[in-house]
């Protein structure tokens, strides 16, 4: 799973979320970073309300509220829907002996991202598309 900090520098360079069931969200600055929310139709869910999207919790008791504007909680993308967001500029992944590497095509050059676990190395990816086209 990518780190918060990722997730926010992906956030900070334009990548837009549209929750699907399976993703994977912090509510962050409230002490609850460690804490993994996931989009689920029976107890994490979107609604769309004409001032616009929020995340509920259905039926949790624990959860002092009972829904967050979007714009309140962080985007954790997956595997899946960080190659997603790549699209076509996606080439390979590779095992190394440190972690993975994921190789793109951007702009006609062929370049390449590692890190410790595939995820940061699909948003180190990502985060380089989003910020150079």
């Amino acid at each position: 799973m990518i780190s918060v900090q990722l997730a926010r520098r992906l956030l900070s360079a334009g990548l837009i979320w549209e929750p699907r069931p399976g993703d994977r969200f912090v509510v962050p600055d409230r002490d609850m970073d460690d804490d993994v929310f996931v989009v689920s139709n029976m107890t994490v869910d979107v609604h769309d309300f004409p001032d616009g999207r929020v995340i509920g919790f259905n039926g949790t008791t624990e959860w002092a509220l009972d829904s967050l504007d979007l714009t309140e909680v962080l985007w954790l993308p997956s595997e899946t829907r960080l190659r997603e967001e790549l699209g076509e500029r996606f080439v390979a992944l590779q095992r190394t002996d440190d972690g993975w590497l994921v190789r793109i095509v951007n702009n006609g050059e062929t370049v390449e991202f590692a890190d410790a676990d595939t995820e940061s190395a699909y948003a180190r990816a990502l985060l380089s598309v989003l910020d150079f086209g």
